[in-house]
């Protein structure tokens, strides 16, 4: 079931709090953010409280971020949301929630990364420590982060909607980054850890440059270029060769095409909810829409570079 945003309240969290972890009920409360899953409060200064509202899969992705984010934090080096707690559901709140750690840092939809060669060399360093083999068990993934020719429908009514409400002015380059991609070979490598989310709101800067990551909700295994995609959709312009050379193990051409087309998709998406015509949806944000433009704009010169 789905719980509306009204029905999350502090009063509500206290009485989580008091029931389930009465040591946390009087730490200072307030809302954090309102994302498309899970409304997040912070609890005092370290922690805060993840508490799923608008889709009934997020039960599912607490769960995921609860069993394995203690394992990965860590190896990683940019802070990222460690589960400490876990509530069940109860006659108060019939869903699943977690307490987890406190990460500081600006969103990167409101806080872009500036200093281009810091955050590609941070970002590439996160990745390159994420994307090992990961175990039976872990979700593989689907939809969205499976294959990219699995993606097909998504993009032709993302690209094709764009053109119609006049969001992007050349739909034919955005088309050749896309098909570019999807004619790359698949990976045939192992299962990799995969964030699987990689996009502005989900990063975090401080001075600059990244400083944590947040929301593992899609948290999976699979192609690394669905994380890869990052380097277009996050860093300033220039920055994307940098990161691909202190990536390792090194993206061959075929992984970077796949890449491309991962960005592709995330771009359209924001660039959708960042207008002004749908951004009033639960989680969307009119300041997705400026670097999502900026990532297509990067993505077709990067075709031809």
């Amino acid at each position: 079931m789905t719980v509306s945003e009204t029905d999350i309240t502090e009063d509500l969290i206290r009485d989580l709090l008091r029931e389930r972890y009465p040591d946390l009920a009087d730490r200072p409360l307030k809302l954090g953010a309102l994302g498309w899953d899970n409304q997040v409060w912070r609890l005092g200064d370290d922690l805060a409280v993840r508490l799923p509202w608008a889709t009934e899969r997020a039960d599912a992705l607490l769960r995921t971020e609860h069993a394995w984010l203690p394992l990965l934090a860590p190896r990683l080096p940019l802070r990222i949301p460690v589960p400490q707690r876990l509530g069940e559901p109860s006659a108060r709140f019939p869903r699943p929630w977690l307490v987890t750690t406190w990460v500081p840092g600006e969103p990167a939809d409101r806080a872009p990364a500036t200093r281009g060669a810091d955050a590609a060399d941070a970002l590439a360093a996160f990745l390159t420590a994420l994307h090992r083999p990961a175990p039976d068990g872990v979700p593989d993934g689907r939809g969205r982060v499976g294959a990219l020719s699995e993606a097909a429908e998504s993009f032709i009514q993302g690209l094709t909607s764009a053109a119609e409400r006049g969001l992007i002015s050349d739909p034919d380059a955005v088309r050749a980054v896309w098909e570019d991609a999807v004619a790359a070979p698949d990976w045939a490598g192992p299962r990799l850890w995969l964030h699987g989310d990689l996009h502005p709101a989900n990063i975090l800067t401080a001075t600059g440059t990244f400083c944590g990551v947040i929301d593992f909700g899609d948290l999976c295994a699979g192609d690394p270029a669905v994380d890869l995609a990052a380097a277009w959709i996050l860093l300033p312009d220039g920055a994307a060769d940098r990161f691909h050379e202190a990536y390792r193990p090194s993206p061959d051409a075929a992984t970077l095409r796949r890449a491309r087309g991962w960005a592709v998709l995330r771009a359209l998406g924001g660039i959708h909810i960042g207008d002004a015509g749908v951004h009033g949806r639960p989680g969307g944000k009119a300041t997705w829409g400026p670097p999502a433009q900026a990532s297509l704009r990067r993505l077709v010169a990067s075709l031809h570079h």
